[in-house]
């Protein structure tokens, strides 16, 4: 049987067979040109004129998350102890950081942590000359949430200060601080991975690990797992005890994760990976 003929728009009859060609050829038109220009968006970022933007927003995000852990304790000294309950202190960084990850990462990458941005760009997945400032944002971000509580609600002692816990030495709290950070630090390395990659999906593995290693270490070390976060308020209310630990502790605890991932994946670097240490608009 003959196909069914059609007229075109120019009155030339054309087949079905010609009309289904002609439109997978249009969708297939369309589909490279929108890659081409996601291509197009993802390199025009990755241009060093944007930087701007990322490094704004590791100030933001490190803001909100120091704002968020310092302020519970700041709250619960100005109002009594008790206005916070210990639990939700401990799971509010892992909330926020879940957040956060969601409306910005990928524009920065979300590390908000020195550990992270030095894990990443170890890894292959984040290039080492964007590493000084996204530190400089970060101790700056946590700098600044500190003085912001410290002018809306006094300086309340050392509160929202991460420090050993009482009969905790800080050797203790170092060596603490290095084993939950290593975990931390492979959930965020495991989740954004080519291997392991689950999308969106990272944001709540990297937040329930960071709310349950609060719940579980806070008691000993303060759970900071973030250099920024225990130097920057320490540096704005002035009081450096333990700082060493948090200093150290972090770092070595992300180093061991960076270990551990090349042990469980091989080598980094590869695109999923980079785009998620790396932070792209496309």
């Amino acid at each position: 049987m003959a196909e069914a003929r059609r007229s075109s728009a120019d009155g030339a009859p054309q087949s079905d067979a010609e009309i289904r060609a002609h439109r997978q050829s249009v969708a297939a038109v369309t589909e490279a040109t929108h890659t081409v220009r996601q291509m197009h968006s993802m390199l025009e970022f990755r241009e060093s004129k944007y930087e701007w933007r990322r490094l704004f927003a590791e100030l933001l995000g490190t803001f909100m998350l120091v704002f968020v852990a310092v302020g519970g304790g700041v709250v619960n000294a100005k109002f009594g102890g008790e206005a916070i309950p210990q639990f939700i202190q401990a799971a509010a960084p892992g909330l926020t950081v879940m957040s956060i990850i969601l409306f910005m990462g990928a524009v920065s990458g979300a590390h908000l942590n020195p550990g992270v941005s030095l894990a990443f760009a170890l890894r292959g997945d984040f290039p080492w000359r964007r590493v000084p400032l996204y530190l400089v944002a970060q101790f700056v971000g946590a700098i600044l949430a500190t003085l912001v509580l410290v002018a809306l609600l006094g300086k309340q002692g050392g509160a929202g200060l991460t420090l050993p816990g009482p009969h905790v030495s800080t050797t203790t709290a170092l060596l603490w601080e290095v084993i939950l950070t290593t975990g931390l630090v492979s959930v965020i390395l495991g989740t954004s991975s080519g291997a392991q990659n689950v999308g969106w999906g990272a944001a709540i593995g990297v937040g329930s690990y960071i709310a349950l290693a609060g719940m579980f270490g806070a008691a000993v070390s303060g759970a900071s797992m973030n250099t920024a976060r225990s130097l920057g308020p320490a540096i704005a209310l002035g009081d450096y005890t333990a700082w060493w630990a948090y200093l150290i502790g972090p770092l070595v605890g992300a180093l061991i994760a960076v270990g551990f991932a090349h042990l469980l994946r091989g080598p980094g670097g590869d695109p999923v990976s980079r785009r998620a240490g790396s932070g792209t608009l496309d």
